[in-house]
């Protein structure tokens, strides 16, 4: 019986291989095959009556070598082919042939070291390859490779030593695989992951994913953030552990009545919910969850928005539009007292003058009656005198003795006033550009303006401009609104707010900040007359003007902080 030759077996399946499905056997283990063979042999080599001939066994010989030929051969997805002892090609199959581009008649008898690069042939890589399947019996390892045209290919390598009945060492089998394609698909869908998971971490909403009984499987950074929970805390358990008592209780039923009958609860839908954080604390939130199948297995994602900040400035704005309002009443109220106080105060002087006029005429006669006569004029006068210096003293009051003067930056004034006066005003189909210049003082270094004003008195001004503003552009075509701050004069800033509206007459605009003046058909006539009296409790004068184009400009001008000293070394 002849020896079964011995076989070095390289797969590699080059990058026009189909998708590995069916490859072709697998031919790892070149030890079992050659073993095969020779039982395959022997009862091929049997004669009919049990006995053994030589024409028997060369027979079976030439079938089984065609068998196997054609078995190597089909593998056209690998690289398979044998080495002898001292690493020369002994079989190539079609595979590495087409794989790495030598026929059989151009690499038979070639040292293998040819399909190594040189870098590696350099460091004596392919004998050391030999040397430790030999001492190993196997080895296996991604590694490049070389086709004949000289291109590189990334592949999977199994090398085994095999070994004669005796154990005398007769060759090596390779096994090579291109996973060129494969290498880069892989890392294509590892990029693609680090990229996905990149732009969560980044987004501002938590986001969560459980499957369909609610376990939670995937907790964001985001998330982390607003829950307070750590993702190892929360993956694996119920995301009800996010909710509050009473949503929690719902929860699972309204998974089990969706799994049942396809009746949605949230699903699909954006609504406003409750959520609990780590410590118990509940807060509102924006809930969005969206359901895939992946692999016949249902898994729900959940987008959270924490509307915790937002609730909050709602809250602010309500409280500062309450604050602006009763500001309102009470600088009305100030216009009121201060043109009273104006008038009045004449009056009190003539009676005052009147009566000490009187007691003059009476003189000093000691008769009783004209005593107790003057000693009453006195006392009228003191009194008349007293009132006025009463009515004095709250015409200076209203007139700005007593304000909450603060060092403000204009723009955060002129953004929380806008943010309150443009309420409506994109429902409206107005266009809103906003302005803001840098102090005029050439020494001072600042990135915006700072202002010495009381910030709720001269946002009421702000207000009631914008709001007149709109009004005054509800029936225009061009509904455009501007409000900038620029340098005046030194020291001061100006505020405008610009309208294309129906504009103003010029002998309106003449007593338009007079009190009780006005162009509404329902106004009381006291919104610029206040404006005009916080103004000019500011040393700031305030002023409107037409425009070529249609519409009006409102300007008032506010003064600027005093510069810091910087402290300097003595």
């Amino acid at each position: 019986m002849g020896h079964v030759p011995t076989l070095h077996v390289e797969l590699s399946a080059n990058d026009e291989a189909e998708p590995f499905v069916e490859q072709g056997p697998r031919l790892n283990d070149l030890q079992i095959i050659a073993k095969t063979v020779r039982a395959a042999r022997m009862i091929a080599a049997q004669s009919p009556d049990g006995g053994l001939t030589g024409d028997a066994v060369a027979r079976g010989d030439a079938a089984l070598a065609e068998e196997l030929g054609l078995l190597i051969d089909g593998a056209t997805n690998y690289a398979i082919y044998m080495l002898d002892p001292k690493g020369r090609v002994t079989i190539w199959n079609r595979g590495a042939e087409r794989i790495k581009g030598w026929a059989e008649a151009e690499i038979i008898g070639r040292d293998f070291a040819i399909f190594y690069p040189a870098d590696d042939i350099a460091t004596g890589k392919p004998e050391a390859d030999l040397a430790q399947a030999h001492a190993c019996g196997r080895i296996e390892e991604e590694s490049w490779r070389v086709r004949k045209d000289g291109s590189e290919f990334l592949a999977a390598v199994t090398i085994t030593a095999l070994h004669d009945d005796a154990g005398a060492l007769r060759g090596f089998g390779k096994v090579i695989r291109d996973i060129t394609r494969e290498k880069a698909a892989e890392a294509a869908i590892v990029r693609r992951e680090h990229h996905l998971r990149s732009i969560l971490n980044t987004v501002p909403d938590a986001m969560i994913v459980m499957n369909e009984n609610g376990i939670v499987a995937s907790f964001s950074a985001a998330a982390e953030l607003v829950f307070g929970y750590a993702a190892r805390e929360v993956i694996g358990q119920n995301v009800a552990m996010l909710m509050p008592q009473a949503e929690a209780r719902d929860h699972d039923a309204h998974l089990r009545t969706y799994r049942h009958t396809g009746e949605r609860h949230v699903i699909g839908a954006v609504r406003l919910e409750r959520a609990m954080r780590k410590g118990g604390e509940t807060f509102p939130i924006e809930l969005a969850v969206g359901e895939a199948s992946i692999a016949g297995e249902r898994i729900f994602t959940g987008f959270i928005r924490d509307l915790t900040n937002r609730h909050a400035t709602e809250r602010r704005l309500q409280e500062l539009q309450s604050e602006l309002v009763h500001v309102s009443r009470v600088s009305a109220m100030g216009t009121m007292a201060s043109t009273l106080a104006h008038e009045i105060n004449q009056p009190l002087t003539a009676i005052a003058n009147y009566l000490e006029a009187t007691r003059a005429m009476i003189g000093d006669d000691d008769t009783p009656l004209l005593v107790d006569i003057a000693e009453a004029l006195d006392l009228a006068a003191a009194q008349s005198l007293r009132a006025g210096t009463i009515v004095r003293r709250l015409r200076a009051f209203v007139d700005g003795g007593d304000t909450g003067f603060r060092d403000e930056r204009l723009d955060v004034l002129v953004e929380e006033a806008t943010s309150l006066g443009l309420l409506g005003a994109h429902e409206a189909g107005i266009t809103v550009t906003k302005t803001i210049a840098d102090a005029t003082n050439a020494d001072a270094d600042v990135a915006a303006a700072t202002v010495r004003v009381d910030r709720v008195q001269i946002q009421q001004v702000l207000v009631n401009l914008i709001r007149n503003a709109i009004q005054s552009m509800a029936s225009s075509p061009r509904k455009e609104l501007t409000i900038a701050t620029a340098p005046d004069r030194d020291g001061w800033m100006r505020i405008s707010v610009t309208d294309t509206g129906t504009g103003i007459d010029a002998a309106v605009r003449a007593r338009l900040f007079e009190a009780f003046a006005t162009t509404k058909e329902d106004g009381m006539g006291l919104g610029l007359s206040i404006c005009r009296t916080i103004v000019e409790a500011h040393g700031g004068r305030i002023w409107a003007g037409g425009i070529a184009t249609g519409g009006t400009a409102f300007h008032f001008t506010v003064p600027l902080a005093a510069p810091q000293e910087s402290e300097t070394d003595d």
